[in-house]
């Protein structure tokens, strides 16, 4: 059985849209991933929009708990349930049907549909719900329908808004499996096993935790499909299900190692981390230092650790890629789209870390050895800076041996270095935008973007908003707020693009549109009103001033992408991007810096398309049409059935919903003005086109002249040369001055030995050492030089029982410096010059007591 498509397809006939699962990187700033169905449904949920049409959805949702306060890593591979990433089956109500529906809905599945014995089935419900406890009884025997308190059976939100009582149905997997004593209803064993939570969200809890009903209360419900399908197949853990078996097969193989009692965590813990990593990457996340892709990165060096137990020494996590293929593909259709890309990343990745885990390994046994109970933080810091161990992975190398790091000292170390890759995530660093949207699209609906065509439009002002998101009958002038036109030319920041500035004007005033974003689907323009008072309702010109130069540099991005294609492969993938008035930015995929010739080729071949003169083309097609066309889709997009397609003749089609010349010949002259490095596989490209290049061009060629004014020829690489060639000889005839002694250097024989102690004014005493050194045969010399103002000490000694390391550390505290060396050669830095002569009076007198 496909139990994934078989509840889908069960809640769509129960009228339910079915809806596919959101990225993992979520448009909330408060989650580092998506975490569980109902997130992309929050803002429903919590009156931030409207219902949508449609009050019931379904979806099989990918969610990651890997990060943050959600965070399962620590406990992968050590029990029977907890992934980094795993599948949620959710059905929704948003103000629609209730708690009759949703336990109606939820017992035909699991007695109907997945055919599970009601003799194994358990009910939870709050201690107060009494009806749930009434419509449960219906279907199940009271003697099983537990009430338990709001730890185990209440949910919410946050401390305030939509929460309600929640109700959770277990499988009982049989007590000739599970006898301990938490194998019981609300223990911790593993005998009853959850599998599906109903919420019940039915009140709104204010500030000082007042419960008040909600008028239209909504049903969240969230089943995991790995539990599910582990039960029924029989198989009390869920790595020994068809979800995982054939990738731990497939290790096997690989690794020509069985699975047993003493491995089987290594190998659950590689086929875990193998879709987290996979996912992940096919949605944009890639490896590196901070914020996601570092949880990434983490997530693939736990699982290269394992390997290296399993026996590995070269990268292998690719070579399991097919299997999970076979296993997701059909369903998660990127898997197989971004094969190539995928295997390549993870490849890079493992070859990276396997460089520096054995000297690792090899770090941490060492110390290992020497520890009790707290393992060193000097050297965990050293395996996460110099071997690339993040520090969970040491914790986790220790977890069966019972001893913790001594994480102080850890911190310590690591904000001494400033580094960010441990610091504490709290989302994407973006700001939650509070405004009462909702009621703004209740009251006023979507407004319309009409600027794909034109640049200046006769609007309406239907709402202003201060700056705080308040709406406002008028803004009064010298003000700043928002504008929502019925129809606007501005677009709204987004895919990279920079959202349109202009002006509202009409006879009496104007004012300024400094920035235009989107929220919730509405277009709103920032404003600043200049003369007199803004109303609503009022008519006005809309007009956007920056729009073409932006268009030119988002055309050329997509040109760009294309010629990075042919220049370095397909493989090439686009990271991110930034598109504005003055310039463009674009990451991509790729695991080495360009060459010289490489950044050339892109440049010239941008130049090609764009002399061309292609013309731009934009079409409305359904999604699978679009990508039989060869559309490139941007990593970690949601699109839906029906996308916009933008082509520029036969050189580059991609799926785009920003604003574009009408033909490559209006973007100009390109010039690439920077290649650099990102992170870990991911380089950047930042160009000007249009204006901006004209800009450039004209300033290079301003200190072309300014150059050719200061070596005084027209021909500025002459000059240069020339240059150069004057500087060469006046170092020459520098060293030469420098190692010339007018003043012979103090000599005196002691014994066979002959012995050297003078103040040199100038000259490389470094040199003169080795010198004296070289040309003799028993020698102890110490030289004194003044730097500006400070003293240079240098001393040597051939075959004498002068040992110079000691000598300068006896002569250096005269001068008030210090240093040493070896027995041979020493040399030390001072800083009081008056003392110089002091300095070699006792030097001398260090050598004649020591040559008795």
């Amino acid at each position: 059985m496909d139990i994934r498509k078989e509840y889908l397809e069960f809640f769509k006939n129960k009228g339910h849209e079915v809806i596919s699962s959101m990225p993992l990187v979520p448009d909330d700033p408060t989650l580092m991933f998506t975490n569980a169905g109902m997130v992309q449904f929050k803002d429903i949920f919590t009156g931030a929009v409207p219902k949508p049409e449609n009050p019931r959805a379904t979806s099989c949702q990918l969610c990651v708990r890997a990060g943050g306060k959600h965070n399962d890593l620590e406990n992968v591979g050590y029990t029977a349930r907890h992934h980094t990433l795993f599948e949620m089956l959710g059905n929704f109500s948003f103000g629609d049907y209730f708690k009759e529906d949703a336990i109606a809905y939820a017992w035909e599945f699991v007695t109907v549909n997945l055919e599970l014995s009601i003799d194994k089935l358990w009910v939870t419900v709050h201690d107060s719900d009494d009806e749930a406890f009434e419509i449960w009884s219906k279907y199940v025997n009271e003697s099983r329908i537990l009430r338990f308190g709001d730890k185990d059976n209440f949910w919410s939100m946050g401390d305030t808004g939509a929460c309600g009582p929640c109700s959770e149905i277990f499988y009982d997997q049989g007590e000739e499996h599970f006898n301990g004593p938490e194998d019981k209803m609300g223990g911790e064993g593993d005998r009853f096993l959850e599998i599906w939570n109903l919420v019940f969200m039915q009140y709104e809890r204010s500030a000082d935790g007042t419960l008040t009903p909600l008028p239209k209360p909504s049903i969240d419900t969230g089943m995991g499909l790995e539990r599910v399908i582990a039960i029924k197949e029989g198989v009390f853990n869920n790595f020994d299900s068809s979800n995982f078996q054939p990738i731990i097969k497939k290790l096997e193989e690989l690794a020509n190692k069985k699975a047993n009692d003493e491995n089987i965590g290594s190998f659950r813990v590689i086929a875990d981390h193998l879709r987290a990593n996979s996912f992940m990457l096919s949605q944009g996340i890639l490896f590196g230092n901070e914020g996601r892709p570092y949880v990434n990165r983490r997530i693939m060096r736990r699982a290269v650790r394992h390997g290296y137990l399993l026996g590995f020494r070269k990268p292998f996590m690719a070579e399991l890629y097919d299997t999970l293929c076979d296993i997701m593909g059909s369903h998660y259709t990127e898997l197989v789209e971004q094969k190539k890309y995928v295997k390549e990343q993870m490849t890079l990745e493992e070859e990276r870390f396997f460089k520096t885990i054995e000297s690792g390994m090899a770090l941490f046994n060492e110390e290992l050895k020497n520890t009790k109970e707290l393992f060193s933080g000097e050297i965990a810091f050293k395996l996460y800076d110099e071997k690339g161990f993040p520090l969970d992975l040491t914790e986790d190398m220790l977890r069966d041996k019972g001893i913790k790091v001594d994480a102080e000292k850890f911190d310590s170390l690591m904000n001494e270095q400033k580094a960010k890759a441990k610091a504490a995530w709290k989302g994407s660093g973006d700001s939650a935008t509070e405004g009462d949207f909702k009621a703004l699209i209740e009251k006023y609906g979507i407004n319309e973007f009409v600027g794909y065509d034109t640049t200046s439009f006769n609007s309406k002002i239907v709402a202003l908003l201060d700056e705080d998101f308040n709406e406002v009958e008028k803004l009064e002038k010298g003000s700043i707020g928002w504008v929502m036109l019925d129809k606007t030319p501005f677009y709204a920041t987004s895919g990279g693009q920079e959202g349109d500035i202009g002006a509202l004007e009409d006879d009496d005033h104007i004012a300024i549109v400094k920035e235009t974003q989107k929220f919730h689907g509405l277009n709103l323009s920032k404003v600043k009103v200049e003369n007199s008072d803004m109303t609503k309702g009022e008519k006005i010109t809309s007009v956007v001033v920056n729009r073409w130069e932006i268009a030119k540099h988002h055309s050329a991005t997509h040109l760009l992408q294309s010629a990075l294609k042919m220049v370095l492969g397909d493989t090439v993938s686009q990271a991110g991007s930034l598109n504005n008035a003055s310039r463009l930015r674009f990451d991509f995929t790729y695991p080495k810096a360009m060459t010289k010739e490489e950044i050339e080729e892109v440049e010239d071949l941008v130049n090609s398309m764009i002399a061309r003169a292609l013309k731009g083309n934009v079409e409305e097609l359904p999604i699978e049409e679009a990508k039989e066309k060869g559309a490139i889709a941007m990593f970690g997009e949601k699109y839906g059935d029906v996308v916009r397609v933008v082509n520029f003749g036969d050189v580059s089609v991609e799926f785009c919903g920003g604003t574009h010349v009408r033909n490559t010949q209006d973007i100009g002259s390109f010039y690439i003005t920077k290649e650099s490095g990102v992170s870990a596989g991911v380089r950047r490209i930042e160009a000007v086109c249009g204006l901006s290049a004209i800009s450039y061009t004209k300033n290079i060629i301003s200190k072309m002249n300014e150059v050719q004014a200061e070596v005084k020829n027209t021909n500025v690489l002459v000059g240069i040369k020339k240059l150069k060639d004057q500087i060469k000889d006046l170092k020459k005839e520098l060293d030469e001055a420098q190692n010339s002694i007018s003043t012979p250097i103090n000599e005196q024989m002691i014994g066979d030995t002959k012995i050297i102690v003078d103040i040199v004014k100038n000259g490389d005493i470094k040199k003169l050492v080795d010198d004296y050194k070289n040309g003799n045969d028993k020698v102890a010399i110490l030289l004194i030089q003044a730097k500006g103002e400070k003293v240079m000490l240098v001393a040597g000694s051939k075959n004498t029982p002068i040992k110079a390391g000691d000598w300068i550390k006896n002569i250096a505290p005269i001068v008030g410096g210090g240093g040493g060396g070896r027995p041979d050669f020493a040399q030390a830095g001072g800083k009081d010059i008056t003392k110089i002569k002091e300095a070699k009076e006792a030097a001398l007198n260090f050598v004649k007591e020591n040559l008795k």
